[in-house]
Protein backbone atom coordinates (compact mmCIF):
# COMPACT_ATOMS: atom_id res chain seq x y z
CA UNK A 1 0.00 0.00 0.00
CA UNK A 2 1.38 3.80 -0.79
CA UNK A 3 2.39 4.70 2.42
CA UNK A 4 1.12 8.23 1.15
CA UNK A 5 -2.16 7.05 1.19
CA UNK A 6 -1.69 5.56 4.76
CA UNK A 7 -0.79 9.32 5.83
CA UNK A 8 -3.62 10.97 3.84
CA UNK A 9 -6.30 8.67 5.44
CA UNK A 10 -4.39 8.72 8.77
CA UNK A 11 -4.79 12.78 8.47
CA UNK A 12 -8.60 12.03 7.20
CA UNK A 13 -9.45 10.20 10.17
CA UNK A 14 -8.05 12.50 12.27
CA UNK A 15 -10.04 15.28 10.86
CA UNK A 16 -13.69 13.21 10.67
CA UNK A 17 -12.52 11.80 14.31
CA UNK A 18 -12.10 15.54 15.56
CA UNK A 19 -15.72 16.58 13.94
CA UNK A 20 -17.12 13.60 15.98
CA UNK A 21 -16.33 14.76 19.13
CA UNK A 22 -17.48 18.06 18.11
CA UNK A 23 -20.80 16.43 17.25
CA UNK A 24 -20.88 14.58 20.73
CA UNK A 25 -20.25 17.50 22.97
CA UNK A 26 -22.79 19.87 21.23
CA UNK A 27 -25.58 17.25 21.49
CA UNK A 28 -24.71 17.61 25.35
CA UNK A 29 -22.93 14.47 25.92
CA UNK A 30 -19.12 13.81 27.11
CA UNK A 31 -16.87 12.76 24.82
CA UNK A 32 -14.71 12.26 27.81
CA UNK A 33 -16.58 9.50 29.37
CA UNK A 34 -15.27 5.96 29.14
CA UNK A 35 -18.06 4.73 26.94
CA UNK A 36 -17.96 7.60 24.40
CA UNK A 37 -13.93 7.80 24.17
CA UNK A 38 -12.98 6.28 21.43
CA UNK A 39 -16.37 6.35 19.74
CA UNK A 40 -15.24 9.43 17.39
CA UNK A 41 -12.12 7.53 16.07
CA UNK A 42 -14.56 4.37 15.43
CA UNK A 43 -17.13 6.16 13.98
CA UNK A 44 -14.31 7.79 11.79
CA UNK A 45 -13.30 4.65 10.71
CA UNK A 46 -16.79 3.51 10.27
CA UNK A 47 -18.10 6.59 7.81
CA UNK A 48 -14.53 5.86 6.09
CA UNK A 49 -15.62 2.57 5.07
CA UNK A 50 -19.25 3.61 4.40
CA UNK A 51 -18.36 6.09 1.81
CA UNK A 52 -14.85 4.17 0.26
CA UNK A 53 -16.92 4.17 -2.83
CA UNK A 54 -15.88 7.31 -4.32
CA UNK A 55 -12.05 6.21 -4.05
CA UNK A 56 -13.52 3.45 -6.73
CA UNK A 57 -13.81 3.20 -10.35
CA UNK A 58 -16.56 0.74 -11.13
CA UNK A 59 -16.33 0.38 -14.55
CA UNK A 60 -12.43 -0.10 -14.51
CA UNK A 61 -14.17 -3.15 -11.89
CA UNK A 62 -16.32 -4.56 -14.76
CA UNK A 63 -13.54 -4.39 -17.65
CA UNK A 64 -11.00 -6.36 -15.41
CA UNK A 65 -13.39 -9.17 -15.80
CA UNK A 66 -15.16 -8.93 -19.45
CA UNK A 67 -14.46 -12.27 -21.95
CA UNK A 68 -15.83 -12.70 -25.43
CA UNK A 69 -18.32 -14.73 -25.53
CA UNK A 70 -21.55 -15.93 -27.67
CA UNK A 71 -24.18 -16.35 -25.01
CA UNK A 72 -26.69 -14.14 -25.45
CA UNK A 73 -29.77 -15.00 -23.20
CA UNK A 74 -30.54 -13.28 -19.99
CA UNK A 75 -28.06 -13.23 -17.11
CA UNK A 76 -29.57 -12.21 -13.46
CA UNK A 77 -27.65 -11.77 -10.59
CA UNK A 78 -30.73 -11.34 -7.91
CA UNK A 79 -30.98 -10.88 -3.70
CA UNK A 80 -27.81 -8.72 -3.66
CA UNK A 81 -27.68 -7.09 -0.66
CA UNK A 82 -27.12 -3.19 -0.09
CA UNK A 83 -26.33 -0.76 2.75
CA UNK A 84 -25.65 2.78 2.08
CA UNK A 85 -26.21 6.21 3.31
CA UNK A 86 -28.98 8.67 3.09
CA UNK A 87 -27.25 12.03 1.35
CA UNK A 88 -30.06 13.59 3.27
CA UNK A 89 -29.75 12.62 6.52
CA UNK A 90 -26.97 10.37 6.82
CA UNK A 91 -28.87 7.05 7.74
CA UNK A 92 -28.81 3.94 6.44
CA UNK A 93 -31.24 2.78 3.60
CA UNK A 94 -30.42 -1.04 3.27
CA UNK A 95 -32.43 -3.60 0.95
CA UNK A 96 -31.70 -5.81 -2.26
CA UNK A 97 -30.48 -4.92 -6.01
CA UNK A 98 -31.48 -7.37 -8.80
CA UNK A 99 -29.56 -7.02 -11.89
CA UNK A 100 -30.00 -8.76 -15.34
CA UNK A 101 -28.33 -8.17 -19.08
CA UNK A 102 -28.73 -9.65 -22.53
CA UNK A 103 -24.88 -10.05 -23.31
CA UNK A 104 -23.81 -8.44 -26.69
CA UNK A 105 -20.46 -10.52 -27.57
CA UNK A 106 -19.00 -10.08 -23.88
CA UNK A 107 -20.16 -11.53 -20.16
CA UNK A 108 -18.72 -10.49 -16.85
CA UNK A 109 -17.53 -12.02 -14.16
CA UNK A 110 -20.24 -12.62 -12.29
CA UNK A 111 -18.60 -11.13 -8.57
CA UNK A 112 -18.08 -8.12 -10.47
CA UNK A 113 -22.19 -6.99 -10.38
CA UNK A 114 -21.89 -7.07 -6.67
CA UNK A 115 -18.89 -5.49 -6.56
CA UNK A 116 -20.21 -2.15 -8.77
CA UNK A 117 -23.51 -2.09 -6.15
CA UNK A 118 -21.18 -1.83 -3.31
CA UNK A 119 -19.26 0.52 -5.14
CA UNK A 120 -22.05 3.10 -5.99
CA UNK A 121 -23.92 2.33 -2.58
CA UNK A 122 -21.18 3.39 -0.72
CA UNK A 123 -21.43 6.59 -1.52
CA UNK A 124 -23.80 9.22 -0.10
CA UNK A 125 -26.83 8.31 -2.04
CA UNK A 126 -30.76 8.25 -2.91
CA UNK A 127 -32.12 5.59 -4.31
CA UNK A 128 -33.32 6.73 -7.69
CA UNK A 129 -29.69 7.60 -7.97
CA UNK A 130 -28.20 4.46 -6.99
CA UNK A 131 -30.43 2.64 -9.55
CA UNK A 132 -29.40 4.94 -12.62
CA UNK A 133 -25.76 4.60 -11.33
CA UNK A 134 -25.59 0.96 -11.68
CA UNK A 135 -27.56 0.75 -14.89
CA UNK A 136 -25.66 2.90 -17.03
CA UNK A 137 -22.39 1.62 -15.67
CA UNK A 138 -22.92 -1.95 -17.19
CA UNK A 139 -24.95 -0.41 -20.01
CA UNK A 140 -21.71 2.22 -21.08
CA UNK A 141 -19.29 -0.45 -20.06
CA UNK A 142 -20.48 -4.19 -21.60
CA UNK A 143 -22.66 -2.52 -24.07
CA UNK A 144 -25.11 -5.30 -23.96
CA UNK A 145 -28.30 -5.77 -25.67
CA UNK A 146 -30.15 -4.64 -22.24
CA UNK A 147 -29.73 -4.12 -18.95
CA UNK A 148 -32.30 -3.71 -15.97
CA UNK A 149 -31.84 -2.90 -12.00
CA UNK A 150 -34.64 -3.43 -9.42
CA UNK A 151 -34.06 -2.27 -6.16
CA UNK A 152 -36.07 -2.51 -2.69
CA UNK A 153 -35.00 -0.90 0.41
CA UNK A 154 -35.93 0.00 3.46
CA UNK A 155 -34.87 4.15 4.77
CA UNK A 156 -33.94 4.22 8.37
CA UNK A 157 -34.77 8.35 7.55
CA UNK A 158 -38.43 7.53 7.55
CA UNK A 159 -38.53 4.15 10.08
CA UNK A 160 -36.28 6.15 12.79
CA UNK A 161 -37.70 9.43 12.43
CA UNK A 162 -40.02 11.59 9.83
CA UNK A 163 -43.00 9.63 9.68
CA UNK A 164 -41.25 6.42 11.46
CA UNK A 165 -43.53 3.85 9.34
CA UNK A 166 -41.59 0.47 10.19
CA UNK A 167 -42.68 -1.61 7.26
CA UNK A 168 -42.43 0.85 4.43
CA UNK A 169 -40.21 0.05 1.21
CA UNK A 170 -39.11 1.84 -1.70
CA UNK A 171 -39.05 -0.06 -5.17
CA UNK A 172 -37.17 1.71 -7.95
CA UNK A 173 -36.57 0.13 -11.36
CA UNK A 174 -34.53 1.33 -14.61
CA UNK A 175 -34.33 -0.44 -18.16
CA UNK A 176 -32.23 -0.51 -20.97
CA UNK A 177 -32.54 -1.52 -24.35
CA UNK A 178 -34.06 -4.93 -24.59
CA UNK A 179 -35.13 -4.48 -21.75
CA UNK A 180 -37.45 -1.34 -22.49
CA UNK A 181 -39.89 -4.08 -24.56
CA UNK A 182 -42.72 -5.83 -22.79
CA UNK A 183 -42.23 -9.43 -23.16
CA UNK A 184 -38.62 -9.46 -21.81
CA UNK A 185 -39.23 -6.94 -19.11
CA UNK A 186 -41.82 -9.05 -17.39
CA UNK A 187 -39.57 -12.02 -17.98
CA UNK A 188 -37.17 -10.36 -15.79
CA UNK A 189 -39.56 -9.56 -13.28
CA UNK A 190 -40.76 -12.54 -13.04
CA UNK A 191 -37.41 -14.39 -12.61
CA UNK A 192 -36.80 -12.14 -9.54
CA UNK A 193 -40.07 -12.83 -8.07
CA UNK A 194 -39.98 -16.55 -8.21
CA UNK A 195 -37.91 -19.00 -6.21
CA UNK A 196 -36.26 -21.72 -8.57
CA UNK A 197 -35.92 -24.18 -5.94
Amino acid sequence: MNDNFDIDNLLVTDEIKSSFTNIIDSLGENSDREGLLKTPERAAKAMQFLTEGYDKDPNEILKSAMFSEGYNEMVIVKDIELYSLCEHHLLPFFGKAHIAYIPNGYIVGLSKIPRIVDVFSRRFQVQERLTEQILDCINDTLNPEGVAVVIEASHMCMMMRGVQKQNSTTTTSGFRGAFKETDTRNEFLKLISSSLS
